[in-house]
């Protein structure tokens, strides 16, 4: 057995997740974890709440935005958190097959994880609470204690940016582990997550159907809008253009590699 005294840097490398694997990072990678690494220090503050919380309740002396506050904290640090498990991969899984797979398969495993089953998932609600924070803006929701938080379209609106923030961890992952197996070029990216970018497409589509109609036909209801027979085109209108993108991307890969060859 070695005597020889782990540096602090190895020591780093063992028991920090956002260190495991540093070599392959890409810097989204980095950004992620650099915002987890922040977000971390809310659990102190969160203990901090709790534990003044508790001694202020039993002197009589209850305070209900701590109680908010508590909410607000552990909501924020926990959306935080999912991001930086999606990168550093330290979620909690039932791992009795996984960690017996081959490298290669263990790959794909993970592809089909993240782009088919959880990137769909990601992107379904960063679409509903871009709509759920907008409509807490407008009533400028608040606590339903008089003595509570009253910003709480504030914590809704950071919903969704917290959201786009998993996609972004979820997208760069798919990334890395496609890179084990092949060249990760933009056809092959929309295939190993193409539910989730055929229904982005055709949402972008929606909207973009239904701002149009909203500035063509001013005189109809916006709540109509969405019943529009235009509105109908979105869904082809997204496939079109995730096979156009996926199209187009082969045709240039497989033009450059004839011209490298």
């Amino acid at each position: 057995m070695s005597d020889t005294v782990p540096s602090l840097e190895e020591v780093t490398a063992i028991s920090d997740p956002g260190e495991r694997g540093r070599e392959a990072h890409l810097t989204t990678d980095r950004f992620v974890i650099f915002i987890g690494n922040i977000f971390s220090w809310l659990f102190p503050l969160l203990m901090f709440a709790i534990i003044s919380q508790v001694i202020l309740r039993k002197m009589g002396n209850n305070q209900a935005w701590l109680d908010d506050a508590q909410w607000w904290i552990y909501g924020i640090a926990m959306m935080a958190g999912f991001a930086y498990a999606i990168t550093t991969n330290c979620h909690v899984r039932v791992d009795i097959f996984h960690a017996h797979y081959s490298r290669e398969k263990q790959a794909r495993t993970e592809i089909f994880g993240l782009g088919w089953l959880l990137f769909p998932f990601l992107i379904l609600m960063f679409d509903v609470l871009m709509h759920y924070s907008y409509a807490s803006l407008m009533a400028l929701e608040g606590s339903n204690s008089p003595n509570g938080l009253h910003g709480l379209f504030l914590l809704k609106l950071a919903l969704p940016v917290m959201f786009a923030l998993a996609i972004l961890a979820t997208l760069t992952a798919l990334r890395r582990y496609l890179s084990q197996l092949t060249k990760p070029n933009l056809h092959m990216m929309l295939i190993a997550a193409l539910p989730g970018f055929i229904f982005l497409a055709t949402r972008a589509a929606h909207y973009a159907l239904w701002w149009y109609t909203r500035f063509t036909s001013p005189d109809i209801h916006p709540r109509k809008i969405s019943k529009e027979p235009i509105m109908d085109n979105a869904l082809w209108m997204g496939f079109a253009v995730i096979g156009i993108l996926i199209l187009v991307s082969f045709l240039l890969t497989r033009r450059r590699a004839n011209q490298g060859a």
